[in-house]
């Protein structure tokens, strides 16, 4: 079944954030659609082993309750906890774009950050920049 969001409509359809991300890939939200709890514990358990305390809400491990998300584009409370604190997430609800492709300051500082250590973000952006964007 699919849920309807003022932003999206998710079916696990390719979903991308401001940023280029590709949220359905995102193991965060493939559980949350799934409303599958084993998932978030599994996922739980990574993160916390991958991500330092400065990556944590509180700077306390991550819970299985913790691993929820509706997708950056989300107009709802349920965003995970980095992408709620996201410069560029903020940015991009602020300018009112569907996703920074089509902002008019392509490409800005944020993401040339983001860029720098995740490339595909960028092919991702420039892929719909390519199709949608004159």
């Amino acid at each position: 079944m699919c849920s309807t969001n003022v932003v999206l409509v998710v079916c696990m359809e390719r979903v991308v954030g401001y940023c280029g991300i590709v949220c359905s890939e995102c193991p965060v939200l493939v559980a949350t659609k799934k409303g599958n709890d084993a998932e978030r514990k599994k996922i739980a358990e990574i993160f916390n082993k991958q991500y330092d305390e400065e990556h944590r809400p509180n700077s306390q491990p991550y819970k299985p309750e913790d691993i929820n998300c509706d997708g950056c584009m989300s107009d709802g409370t349920r965003v995970f906890y980095y992408c709620s604190l996201c410069g560029i997430r903020k940015c991009g609800k602020e300018r009112k774009v569907k996703n920074c492709a089509f902002c008019s300051d392509y490409q800005c500082d944020k993401l040339s950050g983001l860029f720098s250590k995740y490339s595909k973000a960028k092919d991702t952006l420039d892929e719909i920049r390519s199709k949608h964007v004159v």
